[in-house]
């Protein structure tokens, strides 16, 4: 919706604490030939910023339903930065911090889904977001919009940006039609140091231009999103003349200059350090949606060869960034002498009995929903070896999206075309015990809030994205030692942008150069014909280009829907009662050196 520049410009001048006047201490003589130089004022702000929380409040697990632990001894949620922000706070001074977050807020866990979907904050009289209450109690300042805010579509967003006490912003985030702001661009924060002028502290918000591709159901054609870089360029000088003696970023991109998504958008998806490099006037970012560690990146700038300090917190609230301003008052004006940037742990800290007390009670009612039990398994699965080996456990994913697709397109013209579907290995420690099977169990397999859609594929394209797929592996000699640990992530690509496919049968030759490696591609026990089509079966993020995987998302869509492929899977196994891998899993595929199987 356009912007109310009234009521926004009201907003932007927030105004910190009052203005205390001290005294000035009587000088020591000194000889009228040397007098004494007036020191200048100086000021020390400490602004503290998290991102990528992605709904986690408490150190918890709910897809192990357990504390959360990991190897490196991490903990996560916001209870625990709260605890950091209320210790930086008691030692700075309240007045002289301020708290911003980059994004990523809204979606990640069970309890942000419950609370999109199950118990959903847009209905009437629904409840306020689990995130919106911690946030708020523990004092923010500022946030940036992310990707994954837009993942439950627009009015879910809207609504929890009216629960904030704070604002949500999105200089880059502009409507479709008029191109004008459609969440504020920035805020500027008065801070009243004592016996000193006010300093005016800007915080200009960017998000991520993959929004108009990841999530182009809900934006397209009501939202744009255009560079970083333009935007920055664009506001930083005019937040420069409205006063501000600090400029801060919190941008919602990373910092290493790359795009997952190719050349599909004129604009850099992770470019918060091309945003310092080539706009003047900044002094310091706050980085997201990277999920990297960034204690202290420094950037020149190469118009003004001005420094500019980077820093990324990680994400899940395992770490807060914290950066040190120094000013000096000289000359009738604010200027910035020093930044310096590091990152503060929070398995440092336990979690704050407030936030605890807050929301004891929504994380209770998610708990108990996760661990409904929703059938039976006869064997155990996991996805241990899924990177490397066909795992039945991913077969189940790729069973369930081909049968809501084939069901879907019944009575179409489409009908009579074979549907083929793909599923990445997301996690590596996934585990549907025998026995009971819960919704936390089915969760954990299908980490991603993501949703189902039909596109329409020849097999010349299907053997291309299989290929491209296949650049997963590292290539490996005939007569090398197979180390299953260094088999996979060549390149850094991630196990989420490694695809099966369903429905056909081939070898992944990881002798071969990339480019080269899908042998014995074969449909129904032939040779797969170029010209044959397909309904590929696919899930709403990389139909929609991420991963840059080739034609899938230029290929004609069918179908799509709005319902998330975990709830499919938890619907599928409800209605079967029992799950037996008979039902769904096959050997579609295998990784080979010169024919060999590797396995």
């Amino acid at each position: 919706m356009p912007l109310n520049r009234r009521k926004f410009l009201k907003k932007s001048a927030v105004t910190g604490a009052g203005v205390a006047i001290a005294g000035t201490a009587a000088a020591p003589a000194q000889a009228a030939s040397q007098p004494r130089k007036k020191q200048p004022k100086r000021y020390s702000l400490t602004v503290m910023g998290t991102t990528d929380l992605h709904g986690h409040v408490f150190n918890w697990d709910y897809f192990k339903d357990a504390e959360y632990k990991d190897a490196a001894g991490n903990a996560q949620g916001l209870a625990r930065i709260s605890t950091l922000v209320n210790q930086l706070r008691a030692e700075k001074g309240r007045h002289n911090t301020l708290l911003i977050d980059a994004g990523d807020t809204i979606q990640g866990t069970p309890l942000t889904y419950y609370y999109a979907k199950v118990d959903p904050i847009t209905a009437k009289g629904g409840p306020v977001h689990p995130m919106a209450q911690a946030m708020n109690a523990i004092g923010y300042d500022a946030a940036a919009l992310g990707n994954h805010e837009f993942n439950y579509g627009i009015e879910t967003l809207r609504k929890f940006e009216s629960q904030l006490r704070f604002p949500l912003l999105g200089a880059n985030a502009v409507d479709a039609k008029t191109l004008k702001p459609a969440f504020p661009p920035y805020v500027i924060k008065t801070l009243c140091p004592k016996g000193a002028p006010p300093v005016r502290v800007a915080i200009l918000g960017l998000t991520n231009p993959g929004i108009a591709i990841w999530d182009k159901a809900y934006v397209q054609g009501k939202l744009a999103f255009p560079g970083l870089e333009e935007q920055a360029a664009k506001y930083v000088p005019k937040l420069r003349s409205l006063g501000a003696d600090v400029v801060i970023v919190s941008a919602h991109s990373g910092s290493s200059g790359t795009s997952s998504y190719g050349d599909q958008l004129p604009y850099v998806e992770n470019a918060a350090a091309n945003v310092a490099r080539q706009v003047p006037g900044i002094d310091a970012i706050l980085v997201g949606h990277a999920h990297v560690e960034i204690p202290e990146l420094k950037v020149v700038n190469e118009k003004t060869g001005k420094t500019v300090i980077l820093s990324e917190p990680l994400a899940y609230a395992e770490r807060l960034s914290v950066f040190d301003v120094e000013l000096v008052f000289e000359k009738g004006r604010w200027s910035v002498e020093s930044v310096a940037s590091k990152v503060l742990n929070s398995n440092t800290v336990a979690d704050d009995p407030k936030i605890t007390r807050l929301l004891s009670d929504e994380h209770a009612k998610v708990v108990k929903y996760v661990n409904q039990v929703v059938g039976t398994a006869t064997a155990t699965l996991t996805t241990v070896e899924a990177r490397y080996k066909d795992a039945p456990i991913i077969d189940l994913i790729t069973k369930v999206q081909e049968d809501v697709v084939k069901a879907a397109l019944a009575g179409t013209s489409y009908a009579s075309l074979p549907v083929i579907a793909q599923a990445s290995p997301f996690s590596r420690t996934s585990e549907i015990p025998a026995g009971d099977v819960t919704i936390r169990d089915l969760s954990s397999l299908y980490v991603y809030d993501n949703t189902l859609v039909a596109k329409l594929l020849t097999g010349a394209q299907v053997r291309a994205y299989l290929e491209y797929s296949a650049q997963y592996f590292v290539q490996t000699a005939p007569d090398a030692a197979v180390d299953v640990e260094k088999l996979t992530n060549a390149g850094g690509r991630p196990d989420y942008n490694y695809d099966y496919v369903s429905g056909l049968s081939y070898d992944i030759d990881i002798a071969q150069a990339a480019g080269s490696r899908i042998r014995n591609l074969t449909y129904n026990g032939a040779a797969l014909d170029d010209a044959q089509q397909f309904v590929f079966a696919v899930n709403n993020y990389r139909a929609n280009g991420g991963g840059a995987f080739p034609h899938v998302a230029s290929a004609q869509e069918l179908w799509a829907e709005s319902t998330e492929i975990r709830t499919r899977i938890a619907e599928w196994v409800t209605a079967k009662g029992v799950l037996d891998p008979k039902d769904f899993a096959s050997v579609d595929w295998k990784l080979t050196r010169n024919g060999t199987p590797v396995f």
